[in-house]
């Protein structure tokens, strides 16, 4: 009988694992470039931007709500569209 080992992600996510995540392009300038492209107002939820396809959107909305390892970084990422 074999056991069966689960690799377990120790790695806190980052701005660019969180692109990669969210089927965007992850490297720095495409990174700042989406920022600066994109800017929420204070009355917009990150969430529910525009500019999220439906499957970015369940993403998010899903690493908020069981605050999981993701919403630091989506916390930075909700900053930086806000300034």
């Amino acid at each position: 009988m074999s056991k069966k080992v689960i690799a377990m992600d120790i790695n806190q996510p980052d701005m660019h694992s969180l692109f990669e995540q969210l089927g965007l392009p992850s490297h720095s300038e495409a990174i700042e470039d989406f920022i600066s492209q994109h800017k929420l107002t204070a009355k917009t939820h990150l969430v529910n931007a525009d500019f999220w396809s439906s499957s970015q959107k369940h993403f998010l909305k899903e690493a908020l709500e069981e605050d999981a390892s993701w919403t630091e970084v989506i916390d930075q990422l909700d900053a930086r569209l806000r300034h």
